[in-house]
């Protein structure tokens, strides 16, 4: 693939990526509650998603693939179902028994699987993310002369622009976090971060 398309691809992908969503809402809210490393299954998850979608554009399926409403509506309401659960959890959390044995309310207790599945049904039923890859990608890239080497190349750009998108998202989440030690403020924190992950399921289950 030339270098012009690949960048154009990646500065497209990046503005994209950049565009505040329920995906970099529920990372935020994820990364308020939990910390940084915590979140980052989350982020893995919406990376795979977007793979998916490249996957589906490369392969011609947008058509086929834009016509499953139900199938995505399902995806929607499962995504959002689990961010509220998230949500409720950071509601319920002690600050106190936190900062006694200095882990969040959704750390890695809660495991890596769940955040991870999260995070992945964020992205496949996020609107934005299908309008891009299966509507306004074909019209960046060729995509009827891509080649193997040329996916692999478009893949690795997915992955490094909106792992750095979202990271830096998280970055000054975590910078955030960090300013409420104590229990009273953790409790508080909690509550945003709460309020966030709601606000995001409410996003993805409303979205058409």
């Amino acid at each position: 693939m030339e270098w012009m398309g690949l960048f154009t691809f990646a500065a497209a992908l990046a503005v994209a990526a950049a565009i505040p969503g329920p995906g970099i809402a529920a990372v935020v809210a994820r990364v308020l509650g939990a910390g940084f490393r915590p979140a980052l299954p989350m982020i893995f998850g919406l990376i795979l998603g977007d793979l998916v979608y490249l996957t589906a554009a490369a392969l011609g399926l947008g058509v086929i693939a834009t016509s499953f409403g139900t199938l995505f509506m399902v995806i929607r309401w499962a995504g959002a179902a689990y961010l509220v659960y998230l949500a409720i959890r950071l509601f319920m959390a002690r600050p106190e028994a936190e900062a006694l044995s200095m882990r969040g309310p959704l750390s890695a207790r809660s495991g890596r699987t769940g955040p991870f599945l999260a995070g992945f049904l964020v992205t496949l039923g996020n609107p934005k993310v299908i309008l891009f890859y299966l509507a306004l990608l074909p019209t960046i890239v060729d995509l009827g002369g891509l080649t193997a080497l040329g996916f692999a190349e478009m893949s690795t750009v997915v992955f490094l622009v909106v792992l750095g998108v979202v990271c830096g998202y998280a970055a000054l989440a975590a910078r955030a976090r960090r300013l409420f030690e104590n229990p009273a403020a953790r409790r508080i924190l909690n509550r945003i971060a709460g309020a966030t992950m709601m606000g995001a399921a409410a996003a993805i289950a409303t979205r058409s």
